[in-house]
């Protein structure tokens, strides 16, 4: 019983910052695209704030809960992808990049709004204050982490796509071919390279020598815009 309260505890504080920062960061896309060409995502129901039609059964819950138990260095999973069809937005190679940023961007101003908000936490009752800051403290957490993470230049994380947006044309479409295998690419180097090198006596994850640093940059960003 002790276990299956904690257990409820650690939802109450985590389920509703994770939720939102998934949920907002694909409505995010889909919104930039339709204003800038393409109503694909919001013709799907995409461009809206139901978790349910952003979730990805496999992705958001399955592989996280599997690398969990597998005790994986470094957990991640995604939401379903919102569907952008690049060739209908007014000028593709441009909208693209503004299209991939509104995701980690909305996420940034997440975090913000949470830093400020932490602010007026000492005005409820002790208690509902203290479950208040717990969820706006994990909603900067979880902002800042997602923002960074899909910042990552790989397709098909959001800064890959940015880099593609941002490349010259021959180079951009040889970039974008590594799409087909960005998740694979992205699951050895976080979970299986990690695994292998514990197996040898080593600690040694690639990919967060490379996240962490960004992470602290993008955490710096939000406590001062925060005012913290």
């Amino acid at each position: 019983m002790e276990g299956l309260a904690e257990l409820g505890r650690t939802l109450s504080v985590w389920l509703l910052p994770v939720l939102l920062a998934i949920t907002l960061h694909e409505a995010a896309h889909g919104w930039v695209a339709d204003k800038l060409g393409d109503d694909t995502a919001r013709r799907l129901g995409r461009v809206t704030a139901n978790p349910l039609k952003h979730v990805d059964p496999f992705g958001t819950f399955l592989l996280p809960g599997l690398l969990i138990l597998l005790k994986s260095p470094f957990v991640f999973g995604w939401a379903k992808p919102v569907p952008v069809a690049f060739h209908r937005l007014r000028e593709p190679k441009r909208d693209m990049v503004l299209v991939a940023a509104a995701g980690p961007a909305v996420n940034i101003l997440q975090a913000v709004i949470a830093a400020w908000v932490m602010h007026l936490t000492d005005l409820p009752p002790a208690w509902l204050g203290e479950w208040l800051h717990q969820n706006l403290n994990n909603a900067v957490i979880a902002n800042v982490f997602l923002a960074a993470f899909n910042l990552l230049p790989l397709p098909p994380l959001d800064g890959g796509r940015i880099l593609t947006g941002l490349l010259p044309d021959p180079l951009a479409w040889r970039f974008a071919r590594i799409e087909r295998l960005g998740l694979l690419i992205l699951l050895a180097v976080a979970v299986l390279v990690p695994l292998v090198a514990e197996q040898f006596g080593y600690a040694f994850n690639p990919l967060l020598y490379v996240l962490l640093p960004l992470a602290d940059l993008l955490f710096e960003l939000v406590l001062r815009l925060g005012f913290w």
